[in-house]
């Protein structure tokens, strides 16, 4: 088996870490049906771009989309994640090591056709290979 196949899905990996650290805040890949009923939410998606070395590094990009009733909470919410994923590098977890982390697009308020809720998002770049 070669180091490709074990690349790690980084959006799991990237849910269980900031699960962790943002305790109160529902961590998803999808948003949920019944997004008002559990706010606040942060969706974590890889989206296209980056690429790898063809043998073990691995660099996504990730939206992280920050999901409050208020704009001050979407605000705190967006800026807390980004505080997490800004100290990831030499985090290593069962399946992942991180390197690098920046941020490509910071904070920033992004439509939603909700008005019953308020939508920050942030894009990252990050570098990280199999554990």
């Amino acid at each position: 088996m070669s180091p490709i196949d074990l690349w790690p899905d980084v959006e799991v990996e990237l849910v269980a870490l900031l699960g962790a650290a943002l305790t109160g805040t529902r961590l998803c890949t999808e948003l949920p049906a019944d997004l008002l009923d559990v706010l606040p939410v942060l969706q974590v998606q890889r989206v296209p771009g980056g690429g790898d070395d063809g043998f073990r590094l691995d660099r996504a990009l990730v939206d992280a989309d920050a999901y409050a009733a208020t704009r001050a909470g979407a605000s705190q919410l967006a800026r807390t994640a980004r505080a997490v994923l800004l100290g990831l590098p030499g985090t290593t977890t069962t399946a992942a090591v991180f390197g690098r982390v920046r941020t490509v697009a910071a904070p920033a308020w992004r439509p939603y056709e909700n008005p019953g809720l308020r939508r920050m998002g942030t894009t990252y770049e990050l570098l990280f290979h199999p554990a």
